[in-house]
């Protein structure tokens, strides 16, 4: 049982960690449509630097009247060289649901929209 904690234990220290998705910077606008029993979520913002990348919303939670979501992207590895400056990203979604409004959260800001329809 010993070696097999040490071999994991080995194997988790050679593998480079895994970056974790974090909140981008701002958002700049927001816009949230729905057809039929989808909503369409469009979110356009910046993050601090270079180098992020997949960025996505993400359901926080969802009452019926109003949908949370956060702007993540999954940053750049420590040891990468980088732009310092803000950086455009853009994500769009698709979700189940009829909420009135839809409110974004991003590091520095949050927004909120009602629903068009």
């Amino acid at each position: 049982m010993k070696i097999i904690s040490t071999f994991a234990a080995i194997l988790l220290c050679a593998t480079p960690a895994l970056a974790a998705d974090k909140r981008v910077f701002r958002i700049d606008s927001l816009i949230a449509t729905q057809k039929g029993g989808e909503i369409t979520i469009q979110v356009k913002g910046a993050v601090q630097s270079g180098g992020w990348s997949k960025p996505r919303l993400h359901v926080m939670r969802s009452d019926g009247r109003v949908m949370t979501v956060e702007f993540l992207a999954t940053p750049p590895p420590p040891e990468m060289t980088v732009i310092e400056g803000l950086v455009p990203v853009v994500a769009k979604a698709q979700f189940r649901g009829h909420p009135a409004s839809v409110h974004v959260q991003a590091d520095a800001n949050e927004i909120a929209s009602q629903v068009l329809r």
